[in-house]
């Protein structure tokens, strides 16, 4: 069995662990029996180590009970950028071993379920757990926008993004993402109507910052090259603009340009939404 499951883009600013947006790169996992564990790696995160350590076996052991299977998975996703990686092999692994909740799986492998969530369902979700268990939903999308994402050549693992956090936030931040948050949610669904505030955030860009000190001056860039709003992707270092699909090829060329003139290695992806989530092929 195969299955195909999209990046994701989460947090979106003011969303934290809330919002998510799939986005047209893919992970494929297909697999088959075999006498014992077999795995190949194509594209990104290929040089991860094939052994039974790897996602995709522990997914795969995890939904079918047993290790005898040829895995091989093909990703375009780059690892450990923020752009969902690990929840998009999850779900993808899961739903190629048969498993009746790749979503439920995801979520659970990924520790939150919003980039699950978006692999799943495509789109634009709002996704959040209650009493244990993932639900998610799709939100309007404009289909008119576009989606700049600078991906740096270095990574940043996400457990080191999650320690750069205050333990806790005032009331009025809280309330300052909500309001942000209620704009982006409006404005994602009509272009016209998304602020460059509305992806505003005060719980995790500000205290990541120091973690990707450049992505100011890149988000500042972004904006000034015509992007309706930008934010993080994820917990970074990727870096996401919303764009008008008439100007999106002019940001994405001037995000290759911030790059290297903030000395960051990388590249500038043009993207569009994925709208069709995790897709399977039982053949």
């Amino acid at each position: 069995m195969r299955a195909k499951a999209p990046a994701s883009s989460a947090n979106l600013g003011p969303g934290f662990d809330t919002l998510a947006l799939g986005l047209t790169l893919y992970c494929e996992v297909e697999v088959a029996p075999a006498d014992a564990l077999v795995i190949r790696s194509e594209g990104e995160g290929s040089e991860l180590p094939a052994d039974a350590d790897h996602l995709a076996a522990r997914v795969v052991r995890d939904v079918a009970g047993h290790d005898r299977f040829a895995i091989t998975v093909r990703s375009s996703i780059p690892v450990g950028r923020g752009l969902g990686s690990s929840a998009a092999l999850a779900v993808a692994a899961a739903a190629a071993a048969g498993a009746s909740d790749p979503l439920a799986v995801g979520a659970r492998v990924d520790g939150h379920p919003e980039n699950a969530a978006a692999s799943v369902l495509g789109g634009l979700v709002t996704a959040t757990t209650i009493e244990g268990a993932p639900l998610a939903a799709r939100l309007p999308l404009d289909a008119e926008l576009r989606f700049v994402v600078l991906v740096p050549s270095r990574p940043l693992a996400t457990a080191r993004a999650r320690q750069a956090l205050p333990a806790q936030v005032p009331h009025t931040d809280a309330a300052f993402n909500l309001g942000r948050m209620g704009l982006l949610v409006a404005g994602m669904a009509d272009r016209r109507a998304l602020v460059h505030e509305s992806t505003e955030d005060r719980l995790h860009q500000t205290a990541r910052t120091p973690l990707f000190p450049e992505s100011t001056h890149l988000l500042a860039g972004l904006l000034d090259a015509g992007a309706l709003a930008v934010c993080w992707s994820g917990a970074g270092p990727s870096l996401l603009a919303m764009c008008d699909v008439g100007n999106a090829a002019r940001v994405r060329a001037r995000g290759d340009e911030l790059l290297a003139e903030s000395g960051v290695q990388g590249s500038a992806l043009l993207l569009e939404a994925d709208l069709e989530g995790l897709v399977v092929d039982e053949s």
